[in-house]
């Protein structure tokens, strides 16, 4: 049984995305200046995959799509971006992309933490009796 619904696990795994999204791209920040460091990202297409892989579908034909296919791995996972070079130390860290993603990624959490908290506060009305 699902006491709280779909909708905080969906939220407690948007805000998983974007930690990680936020970790890689503050290691990216970071290194900026590192000699031969290359850039690394959060994949959001396993992340989408993770979330069609719990809609409940039915198949009738072959040909459609298995929602169901579940390899077991993590929901998204961080990539090394290893085709491009920005510096001349084989640095490929473009701080100008990196910090518009970062504040992408900052008000992207800010919605979704706001949104767990709204629904926190419901679930704690309900349980005051809607005082």
């Amino acid at each position: 049984m699902n006491l709280f619904g779909q909708t905080f696990s969906a939220l407690e795994n948007a805000m998983n995305y974007s930690t990680a999204k936020n970790r890689a791209i503050s290691n990216n920040i970071a290194n900026v200046d590192t000699p031969g460091y290359k850039a690394k990202d959060v994949v959001f297409k396993d992340v989408l995959r993770s979330e069609m892989s719990s809609i409940d579908t039915k198949r009738t034909n072959a040909r459609h799509i298995d929602f169901k296919q579940h390899n077991g791995v993590s929901p998204f996972q961080t990539i090394t971006k290893h085709n491009t070079t920005y510096n001349h130390n084989g640095n490929n860290v473009d701080i100008d992309k990196e910090m518009n993603e970062l504040a992408q990624n900052q008000i992207q959490y800010q919605a979704l933490t706001d949104r767990l908290s709204s629904k926190f506060r419901g679930i704690e009305s309900v349980l005051k009796g809607g005082n």
